[in-house]
């Protein structure tokens, strides 16, 4: 039952990643003065999103020249992959 929950929760956070990026990169062109914050992208990695909103990023061309993202979005992959390992081991 945990295991349902959590990848649940991590399509529904993945799913909101790729929409708030997306919608950040057309407000980047359209509309500047309703961009997403960068740190609001930054939490919703860490929240879980990061490998979608790092696949997104790849794909649309988005944010790719900020060395924050480029080498923050990995780093917390790799963090999340190693917690998950971790818990999967105490398990």
């Amino acid at each position: 039952m945990f295991f349902k929950i959590l990848i649940g929760y991590l399509i529904a956070i993945s799913i909101i990643s790729i929409v708030v990026c997306i919608y950040d990169k057309f407000a980047a062109k359209h509309n500047p003065k309703h961009r997403t914050r960068e740190a609001t992208l930054l939490l919703l990695s860490a929240l879980g999103g990061s490998v979608a909103m790092f696949i997104t990023m790849q794909l649309i061309r988005h944010k790719t020249k900020h060395v924050k993202f480029m080498l923050g979005i990995p780093l917390i992959i790799i963090v999340q992959a190693a917690l998950a390992v971790a818990a999967y081991m105490l398990l």
